[in-house]
């Protein structure tokens, strides 16, 4: 990188590992140095909550306004209907009006615990494309925005060409998401006066054809800036775990568990995710991060406290701390750990061992329980599972059961 940014916002991203690409970093330095740039992320509504994977980008927003410049969240309400089709190996399933609004409500719910809404002068706000997709006409839609584009050059965007590549189908529906998400950029900077779209390096494609409509459309300079798409650095796509999506809505993930996800970080990626999720010094994140042996443990635990308590809360995250140090230091049960309740209808006759782990969420499958106990990973009230056919009835859960798979997971059974 040649060019030296000058602005607190741009600085902060180079620092801490934010930026892969920019459209024009001077002239984007330059709009920043002037005054309040208005910026935003697109988020579709395809789950009642987000989830890691847009934590970077969350907090690429948080930091857009802790340096003085106003955040744009903008809900998909419209182009959820369509479905983005970047790299995805399918299309994805249609969701109706109902589902999509009942979305963007969970997703708001993360949004107000990382950005201040209000009216100052870089105070967020958050915008639906309903607004404006929902009433267009196709033929002036057609003739006004789509005369703008070349297939040609739509089919070679990589986000395309591998599906095509793969000789996967491509609906002409999914076709016109990127002219969609080109003309949200150029109705936000109409009518917010946007300055500039962020997004992950996959959205790259999508941010250019955004840009180059506002030229085409409105003869207006715009700017784009993508985040690395990260990965663990044993290959894991971030966000994921061994019991799916980490979810940021409570109801859908608790927060022991979240913490507890942070908690386990691989040695090799903690003093990246410090800089990255949450807001300590870089210095300080580098000395962390530096950390080895049985020391690297207490940064992990900053992490995890650090990253729970934006959205959690300080004390969600101290209650999660204590009952980590119930579980793995004392051999406890621990209040805060995921918790089955199973009602006397629910137990029947007896559940088997293996179904437990299953209902407990710490199994995908029965074959996945069955394994998990074969091979001694199994633990109940931390005695070894043998039989994964073992019933466990009212008697057994006449106080709480603390399975453990493994060494890091642990969940309570409990007779309601």
């Amino acid at each position: 990188m040649t060019y030296k940014p000058k602005s607190d916002f741009l600085i902060t991203l180079i620092e801490r590992g934010f930026l892969a690409d920019c459209t024009d970093l001077q002239g984007l330095d330059e709009a920043l140095l002037k005054g309040v740039v208005p910026a935003y992320i697109g988020y579709d509504a395809t789950a009642k909550s987000l989830h890691v994977g847009h934590l970077l980008n969350i907090m690429l927003l948080r930091w857009l306004q802790k340096t003085g410049h106003k955040p744009i969240t903008l809900m998909g309400g419209g182009t959820t209907k369509v479905g983005d089709p970047s790299f995805r190996s399918e299309e994805r399933p249609l969701l109706d009006a109902a589902a999509i609004d009942s979305n963007i409500k969970g997703m708001q719910a993360v949004f107000a615990k990382y950005l201040r809404y209000d009216d100052a002068p870089d105070g967020a706000i958050m915008l639906n494309n309903a607004e404006w997709l929902d009433g267009l006409n196709y033929l002036d839609f057609l003739r006004d925005v789509g005369r703008h584009f070349s297939v040609n050059r739509m089919l070679s965007f990589e986000s395309v060409k591998s599906r095509l590549d793969r000789e996967q189908s491509l609906s002409f529906l999914e076709f016109n998401y990127m002219i969609l998400q080109a003309y949200d950029f150029v109705e936000i900077n109409r009518r917010h006066g946007c300055l500039l779209q962020m997004g992950g390096s996959d959205q790259w494609g999508n941010i250019v054809n955004g840009i180059d409509l506002a030229r085409r459309m409105a003869d207006t300079q715009i700017f784009g800036l993508t985040t690395p798409l990260l990965t663990t650095s044993d290959g894991r796509k971030m966000g994921k775990s061994q019991g799916g999506a980490i979810w940021l809505n409570a109801d859908m993930l608790s927060p022991y568990e979240f913490w507890q996800f942070w908690r386990n970080t691989t040695d090799a990626d903690v003093g990246r995710f410090l800089k990255l999720y949450t807001e300590l010094p870089v210095a300080e994140c580098d000395r962390l991060g530096a950390l080895e042996g049985s020391e690297i443990n207490a940064a992990k635990i900053i992490l995890a406290n650090e990253v729970t308590t934006l959205c959690h809360g300080a004390e969600a995250a101290a209650a999660a701390e204590a009952t980590a140090r119930e579980v793995f230091e004392k051999g406890g049960a621990g209040d805060d750990l995921p918790t089955l309740t199973l009602s006397p209808a629910d137990l029947g006759d007896g559940v088997s061992m293996a179904q437990l782990f299953v209902r407990a969420g710490l199994a995908s499958s029965g074959k996945e329980a069955k394994r998990l106990i074969a091979e001694g990973g199994a633990k109940a009230n931390d005695v070894a599972v043998s039989d994964a056919g073992q019933m466990v009835d009212a008697a057994a859960l006449a106080e709480p059961m603390k399975l453990s798979a493994g060494k890091k997971r642990h969940a309570l059974v409990v007779l309601g």
